[in-house]
Parts: structure tokens; sequence; C-alpha cells
């Protein structure tokens, strides 16, 4: 016998204690985007539903769930900490050959598992990084790497201060779209706020950085609003010259932006020395030594653009929570994640690969007329 809505609501009491310590339904969100509590947390609508499954249940639409929903380890039968372990020393330039060797897993398996950390280092890094901050100087550039049938781009930003991967992208072509995506990431990580960008000669750059770092002004008139540009947006280039892989000769170009408030920002970021690409060119080279393909002269060779953007983002976002940089603190270990203030301590790898990315709150459905008494209470109850 079925029963109803109100019966099964009445009947029904979440359980709030359990003596698995790892299931906290006050932390844990919906999951379910029919839901219209979906990706909201301490409201009282979420129960255990199995300790032994780990299974939670929402009582506003009545599904039940996994705790590993939304996670790299859902529906994985390989425990966790094989999987982080695995992870772990892929995103530190341990071949792939020599993961099937040790382990017994098939190559397919292994490769499954790094596209799913990819894509959960891409949710992350857009749901904690890519927020508006204060960047001070932002370096930029370009890696070519080796595919094979041929060659892509991998367009890199870093912050300086805190030496944080503020994202990157990959391309078949070094054109303007790849520099546009690249700014764009940029965008949606800063704040309105004096802004020092450091690149390469590419001519690309000045474009994309004034196309991008500009807003809409609303006068309440019909048609296109007119974009204005950001203020205190300064751009500076290091030009180098080269004679038989070697460079022989430095530019620098100071293309918006006088003279002193550029240094000013400089200094501030960086302190002494001068306008450089130092910092963009040395996580070139830890990106070059934890993802295979990047290496120069190897064997590891990508067959698609879309391994190469997946790894890109396992690296960055393990480069950004769970590694130690030397250069922030010599007192203790600080990842460039803790120096941005994002977070308070040193990731593991299993904390990245098991964070829930909250979903976007439910909107009510557009429908003609006046809403029903069972939709105007939903509204109250989850859209207040």
């Amino acid at each position: 016998m079925k029963m109803g809505v109100q019966a099964y609501s009445s009947w029904y009491v979440p359980q709030r204690y359990s003596e698995d310590t790892s299931m906290d339904p006050t932390t844990t969100f919906c999951p379910n985007m029919a839901c219209p509590a979906r990706g909201q947390t301490g409201q009282g609508n979420i129960g255990i539903h199995s300790c032994k499954d780990k299974r939670f249940i929402c009582t506003a639409c009545h599904k039940t769930f996994s705790a590993t929903k939304g996670t790299a380890f859902y529906r994985l039968r390989t425990p966790a900490e094989t999987v982080s372990l695995v992870l772990t020393l892929l995103a530190h330039g341990c071949p792939l050959q020599a993961i099937v060797v040790a382990f017994g897993f098939d190559e397919r398996t292994v490769a499954a598992w790094w596209a799913r950390s990819g894509r959960q280092g891409q949710a992350v890094h857009e749901y904690l990084v890519e927020r508006p901050r204060d960047l001070g100087q932002v370096q930029a550039d370009e890696l070519r790497v080796k595919k094979q049938g041929g060659l892509v781009w991998m367009a890199l930003a870093m912050m300086v201060t805190t030496r944080l991967w503020l994202g990157g992208e990959v391309s078949e072509q070094r054109d303007m779209p790849l520099i546009r995506q690249l700014r764009e990431r940029v965008r949606r990580c800063a704040a309105r706020r004096p802004l020092l960008i450091c690149t390469d000669g590419l001519v690309s750059y000045i474009r994309a950085i004034r196309e991008t770092f500009r807003d809409p002004v609303q006068t309440g008139k019909g048609g296109r609003p007119r974009l204005r540009p950001w203020r205190h947006i300064f751009i500076a280039q290091v030009v180098k010259r080269y004679e038989r892989r070697r460079v022989v000769d430095t530019q620098r170009r100071i293309v918006d932006g006088t003279p002193a408030r550029v240094e000013t920002l400089r200094r501030r970021s960086q302190g002494g020395g001068v306008i450089n690409t130092a910092y963009i060119e040395r996580l070139n080279a830890t990106f070059r030594e934890r993802l295979a393909p990047l290496a120069r002269r190897c064997r590891a060779l990508a067959r698609h653009t879309m391994t190469l953007h997946e790894g890109m983002f396992v690296v960055g976002t393990v480069y950004n929570f769970c590694t130690p940089h030397e250069s922030l603190s010599h007192t203790q270990q600080t990842t460039p994640a803790m120096a941005a203030g994002i977070t308070d301590h040193c990731w593991t790898m299993h904390e990245l690969l098991s964070f829930h990315v909250p979903l976007s709150r439910w909107a009510p459905p557009k429908r003609r007329g006046r809403p029903s008494r069972t939709l105007q209470r939903l509204i109250e109850r989850w859209c207040s």
C-alpha cells in the first residue's frame, strides 16, 4: 500500500546522530536537481537512511543518495584510499605504466580515475578559486605541447603574491580565442582593484585584456549598452630574443599605465627585481614535471586534447591545495590556497577528491497565472 506525501513525512523522522562520525547530515545537501532544497545545508531536511551503506535521505523530495554522490569516488568499487594513492602518484609525475605494473590495475581503469579527478578538480577550482579577490599582479604564459597527430597549446595564469594558479585553457591553436578564454578565467578571479598583468610578447594579450576587463554601462535605454573599461589595469610585456636556443636580449615594455604605478604594483606583489615572467615560467616547469605529456622529448604523448585539459586541472588543484610552497613561509607549511585565504590547512588528496561542490539553488518554474498553494509554500520555504 502506497503512502501519501503527508503520511510519509509524519511517519519518517530523520536521524540526527549516528555512531559513524563521518556522516554528518548538517553539512550535507541534497544533490537531486529536481529537489527544491538542493544545494542547501543545515535546513533540517537531510537524515541518515543507512549507516552501513552510507546513504542519506532528503525529506523534501524523499530521495535517498550516497554519501559520495557528486565526488570522484561515486560508484567506485576500489577503496577510496587506494584511488587517492594512485592519483597522488599520477599528479606528481609517476608514469601510468608504472602504476599499472605496481598495483595491477587495468590501464583503462586508471585512465577513468584520472578523468574523474580532472572533472572534480575543475569543479573545485571554479567554486573556490574563481572568486573576486585583490590579485595585485598576474603573470600568464603558454606551453607548447606535443600530441599524437599534432601540437596543442596550454595557456596558464597565476597570482604572483600567493603563487595561486588561477586557471588555464587548452587549444589546438595559439590564437585570440585561447587568450580570450584565459583572460575570462582571470577576470572571474579579479576584484575591481589595481591590477598588473605581465605576459610575453604575444600581441593577442593586449587586445584580449582590453576587451575582457570591461563592464556594461546601464543607462535604462534600449539597445546594446556601452562598455566601460576597468580603471587601474596595467599591462607589461617581457620580450625575449633567442639565438641558437639561448636568450641574447630581453626587452621590457609598459603597454598600459605609467612606470611609477607599474613599479609600485610590482614591488608590492614580488618585492625586489624588475618586470619579469619568472614566476609563471617556474610554474610551467612544475606542470612539465608533474604532467607526463608536457615533458620535452618523451614518449608519453596525449591522444586527445581533453586528456590534457583534465590533467591540467588535476595538477593545478593539487598544486594549489595539497602542495606547500617553500617561498610562502619558512616556519610552517603553506599552500597557495592557504596564502590566498581560501582554506586554513593543507589538503590531502582524499579531501580534494571527496569535496562536495554545492549546487545552485532551486528556482521556481515560470508559469502563467497565479502559482498554486503548494508552489507558494515551496517558494516561501526554500527561496526566502
